[in-house]
């Protein structure tokens, strides 16, 4: 399974770009839940080697099947300590924190949001509505 993570610090999400992604699209961070890894233990871990934050207090949101490979995607969001990022680029391209309202103009479509949001039909979508909706 792959754990797929919202981070938050203060009111603001983390959220992430990979090189494949169209230019101005940010998303949830995601990585491979290792054999024996419990879910908590593989946001900590993937959140950290992928931004250098710690997390806390981890919690589930939602799931999605996921066919690359057939797989399910376990949506969770986390309590970053601190915002300071440390990004690892083979990873990410870009990584930054966004306000709830930065958030909202995006998933709302409005006019120059900040950044262009995963689809609809992608369980990262789901997961910012969530959290504009404070659904934690």
């Amino acid at each position: 399974p792959v754990a797929i993570m919202l981070a938050e610090h203060g009111g603001r999400l983390l959220l992430g770009r990979q090189p494949q992604y169209n230019p101005g699209r940010y998303s949830a961070l995601a990585g491979f839940i290792e054999p024996g890894e419990t879910i908590e233990a593989a946001v900590a871990r993937e959140l950290e080697e992928e931004a250098g934050i710690k997390v806390r207090g981890v919690r589930y949101i939602a799931s999605q099947p996921w066919p690359f490979p057939n797989t399910l995607m376990i949506g969770t969001w986390a309590e970053a300590i601190d915002d300071s990022l440390t990004i690892d680029k083979m990873e990410l391209d870009d990584a930054r924190w966004f306000t709830r309202e930065e958030v909202v103009a995006a998933l709302e479509g409005k006019p120059n949001p900040a950044f262009e949001p995963p689809p609809r039909t992608a369980i990262a979508h789901t997961l910012l509505q969530a959290w504009v909706d404070g659904l934690k």
